[in-house]
């Protein structure tokens, strides 16, 4: 595929990663050390060395050896253990106690007397729909290497992060919030470039021309009376080839993804706060609420109240 649809397809991908409760720490350990973090399935979290070497290794994620600058991205929240060499004891991270710098921003110190290793820990939350369908598509850790040529985009953010750690200076918190932000998108962009086989399933429907616009219509006008020829009409096709090819590639009828869409939609933004179902109904293409309430029952499994 030619690289501006690919392009294309990704930006309307990556700028669905919206990320809150941004949480990080600053980290300091001296061997012997060991720290393990239990599964976090709402969060992602990375790992950032800014000094010496560790493992990290879990039920998923294979003995990975992290040198200083390699960093490593775990966007299910996979539980993992990171340790200064294998076998070494391990201490849960909440018994671990923090520093306190504010309700974000902890620092941490454990182990012996040895040489030391600094990291960097960030966890954050994925707010939208579309992020969920993107992570399923990743693996349990994404490892990106110092010595990895083609990251340059990511030294100024890297080099930035560990700067602000190490300073501790005023509005360095929020600094870091946001670059951390820009790091995960860097480091999800600099995997899907490179993995030809996710050209398949959800992210290969939406790098297909005719089915991608299917698709993008959906997620930005969740809204809109939508219908299977109304749609078609959009991609410049027939009804039956796009619900041919739309079930191929995705995997689910076309009007099954629009009602699943708008069901998880509403059900990220009932997470996000107190909202009238009245209003949320019609954000999400319903003019009757009792109409929203049924549907939502029947794809989420509770009410939009008990939410």
């Amino acid at each position: 595929m030619p690289p501006n649809k690919t392009t294309k397809a990704l930006d309307d991908v990556l700028r669905h990663l919206r990320m809150s409760g941004t949480f990080y720490c600053h980290g300091q350990f001296q061997i012997p050390w060991g720290v393990s973090f239990p599964e976090m399935r709402d969060e992602g979290r990375f790992h950032l060395i800014t000094a010496g070497s560790a493992v990290v290794y879990g039920e998923e994620i294979p003995a990975i050896t992290l040198n200083e600058g390699d960093f490593i991205l775990l966007p299910h929240g996979a539980g993992h253990n990171i340790v200064d060499r294998m076998g070494s004891p391990l201490m849960p991270y909440r018994e671990i106690s923090p520093n306190l710098i504010t309700e974000n921003f902890a620092q941490y110190r454990y182990g012996a007397d040895g040489p030391s290793t600094r990291l960097i820990c960030v966890s954050v939350r994925f707010n939208d729909p579309t992020a969920g369908r993107l992570l399923s598509l990743l693996p349990a850790a994404i490892h990106v290497k110092a010595s990895t040529p083609d990251r340059a985009s990511m030294e100024k953010v890297l080099g930035l992060i560990a700067l602000e750690a190490k300073d501790s200076r005023a509005g360095g918190e929020a600094i870091i919030t946001r670059l951390a932000d820009i790091l995960i998108v860097q480091a999800i962009r600099w995997w899907l470039e490179r993995k030809p086989d996710v050209e398949l399933g959800w992210l290969g429907a939406l790098r297909d021309p005719q089915v991608g616009k299917v698709i993008r219509l959906i997620h930005r006008y969740p809204a809109r009376p939508w219908t299977l020829t109304r749609l078609a009409n959009e991609a410049g096709m027939s009804r039956s080839i796009l619900a041919s090819r739309f079930k191929e590639l995705v995997g689910q009828s076309v009007m099954r993804y629009l009602t699943s869409w708008r069901m998880q939609l509403a059900l990220s933004l009932l997470k996000q706060g107190r909202v009238d179902v009245g209003l949320l109904a019609e954000r999400v293409g319903y003019h009757s609420e009792s109409a929203f309430n049924r549907a939502f029952k029947r794809h989420i499994g509770q009410s939009p109240g008990s939410v």
